[in-house]
């Protein structure tokens, strides 16, 4: 468990989410968790605690790698594009 979570390391976990996220090959997939974590970061920036801080940073940690195995679960049954994606 990480005793001390700076602010780097937030930024890191988030922008590792936000990364991760985007990568979801369905657009309702990729959509709806690029909101959550904004939405998630969003709720939780006014956090002073510090064990509830490493309680969200340990989660993010846990989604994090959730999130790269429905990617690569995602890339295995591809479907074709939705039409209000851009379609280049």
């Amino acid at each position: 468990m990480v005793s001390n979570v700076s602010k780097t390391h937030i930024l890191s976990i988030y922008k590792s989410l936000m990364r991760e996220s985007a990568k979801f090959s369905n657009y309702n997939f990729r959509s709806y968790a690029l909101r959550r974590v904004r939405d998630a970061f969003k709720e939780h920036k006014s956090l002073a605690d510090k064990k509830l801080i490493n309680k969200e940073y340990q989660f993010a940690k846990d989604n994090l790698a959730i999130i790269k195995r429905q990617v690569v679960i995602g890339e295995m049954y591809k479907t074709e594009k939705l039409v209000i994606e851009n379609q280049h």
